[in-house]
């Protein structure tokens, strides 16, 4: 959701200031008149001494009893996205914490890299696994992890993939007392130099 909101920011706000850059570059070039070529009449520029709002216009909006307001409401949803947008920028993604039910009813909690760290150690010892990084987001009750990979020159992606599974998921699981333990899973490959045979 938020890669989504990131990108569709920045794809308006570069589309927008890309607009209005060329705008105010082919007024102030005074590209019209160099080149031969008339611009639409709601153009917001039309030469080098140009502005945005002349002072006549500027006067009129300013009498209209509407128009403060308005100015100041824009400008305040304006601030308040973009605190949502920074706030949510800042957010960690990763869980501090993973809560742990240790089925007498009591319940513990273990740092949640303290976890990532245990779950990397496991496996990057597994056989073809050169590198692993885990991160786990989600609720403390219900965490998720994202595994990368990155596989040596023999590694076999099935192979460690059922182990992952089978051995490095289900050992988390297992001691954190999960019901579950999603995972989103990444492979890589480390770059070698290509082996000669024979």
């Amino acid at each position: 959701m938020l890669k989504t909101v990131n990108r569709l920011l920045t794809g308006l706000a570069g589309a927008l200031l890309l607009a209005l850059g060329a705008a105010v570059l082919i007024g102030a070039l005074d590209l019209p008149r160099r080149w031969g070529f008339e611009l639409p009449s709601s153009w917001p520029f039309d030469g080098p001494d140009d502005v945005l709002l002349p002072g006549a216009d500027l006067r009129r909006w300013r009498d209209r009893g509407w128009w403060w307001p308005v100015v100041i409401a824009t400008l305040a949803v304006v601030v308040l996205l973009a605190a949502w947008w920074l706030s949510a920028q800042a957010r960690r993604r990763r869980l501090r914490a993973v809560v742990v039910h240790s089925g007498g009813g009591e319940v513990a909690s273990v740092r949640g890299r303290a976890l990532e760290e245990v779950m990397e150690a496991e496996a990057e010892g597994m056989p073809g696994v050169e590198r692993a990084a885990v991160e786990l987001s989600g609720r403390r009750t219900a965490p998720r992890a994202r595994v990368v990979l990155t596989l040596g020159a023999h590694g076999a992606p099935g192979a460690a993939l059922a182990r992952l599974r089978e051995e490095v998921l289900h050992h988390a699981r297992v001691s954190a007392g999960l019901a579950r333990l999603p995972a989103e899973v990444r492979l890589r490959a480390v770059r070698h130099r290509a082996e000669r045979v024979g």
